[in-house]
């Protein structure tokens, strides 16, 4: 009897990690090139990055890629490497601290001193398409803390061109787009 609940236990937690996916799916990190040239300068002092909010085609583990017919179908069996909204949020805190004055980081505040402003991203729209470009859409939300910046919410639209549709490429393309994104945050903050 004890046999065969030990085995019943193996099974259910063996399901789990079946539905995974499979062995052969290569994983992709979120990344961006590495920064260069002087940093931007901002009117605070420290920043807050909330939580990136993605859209449900951009936060899960396949790589999708929107075809001629606008249909998003997965590239393969390419998978992202990590939540892609910790990673996107992780990626663009690096970014938005190694290209700005201000010390960046995600939430929660790491700090006993609160941050002097709290950055809010919303993307409507992550994703590859067949016709050659990445795009990434939605709207940018900064509030102050201490009274500086001028609070606002702004839309944003970056476009990138991808060499070709491989999952190298439109993590390539993602990485440039997220730098553009970057650029564009840090323009709030200014």
């Amino acid at each position: 009897m004890m046999q065969m609940n030990m085995r019943a236990l193996a099974v259910l937690v063996a399901l789990p990690v079946a539905a995974c996916g499979s062995a052969d799916s290569a994983r992709y990190l979120i990344d961006a090139p590495v920064a260069t040239g002087a940093e931007t300068r901002v009117s605070v002092q420290s920043v807050e990055l909330r939580d990136v909010s993605l859209p449900s085609h951009a936060s899960g583990a396949e790589i999708l890629v929107r075809d001629e017919g606008g249909a998003l179908r997965p590239l393969g069996d390419a998978v992202w490497a990590d939540d892609p909204a910790r990673a996107v949020t992780g990626t663009l805190a690096q970014l938005l601290d190694d290209r700005s004055t201000a010390t960046v980081s995600a939430e929660p505040w790491p700090l006993l001193d609160g941050p002097s402003a709290r950055l809010d991203v919303r993307i409507d729209r992550m994703l590859a398409s067949v016709s050659g470009v990445f795009e990434i859409t939605g709207q940018a939300a900064v509030s102050a803390v201490d009274g500086r910046p001028r609070e606002r919410v702004e839309r944003f639209a970056i476009s990138v061109p991808i060499a070709e549709i491989s999952a190298a490429a439109v993590t390539d393309a993602q990485g440039r787009a997220l730098v553009a994104l970057s650029d564009e945050l840090i323009g709030l903050l200014r």
